[in-house]
């Protein structure tokens, strides 16, 4: 692997992450599972433990295929910082739908591989702020 990053490397990230949720909020996860390395493990608030892999990952996502419709949606404060062949992307996350407004506080680890970048670590939480 090449050990090099590019000034291109944090655009080239956002931009997988952007075309994921679109796929994502259209009730099609294969957005995320084709940028997903095969040892990517996933954190989410309705999950007890830790998925392992990308298969368990494809097993949950396939449950959920479809039922997610995400009418517009804002990544706040994007920050992509690099180490080598490893990205950690963390932003802030609003989903509207019809229905609802959701909040959530996402960290994406990528590895750079042969093939591109490829999400390691997934983790999603509910953003609560603490009552004033």
């Amino acid at each position: 692997m090449n050990n090099q990053t590019t000034d291109n490397d944090p655009a080239t990230i956002l931009a997988m992450e952007r075309a994921a949720l679109d796929r994502w909020g259209k009730g099609d996860p294969s957005g995320f599972l084709e940028i997903c390395a095969p040892d990517v493990v996933y954190f989410d608030p309705w999950q007890e433990r830790r998925l392992d892999g990308l298969e368990a990952l494809t097993r949950f996502y396939e449950g959920v295929r479809g039922q997610v419709h995400i009418t517009r949606y804002e990544l706040l404060n994007p920050k992509v910082q690099l180490c080598g062949d490893a990205a950690v992307l963390t932003f802030n996350f609003v989903g509207e739908s019809e229905a609802r407004t959701d909040r959530w506080n996402c960290t994406e680890v990528y590895r750079r591989t042969p093939a591109g970048w490829r999400i390691i670590q997934t983790h999603w939480s509910f953003t609560q702020p603490l009552p004033k």
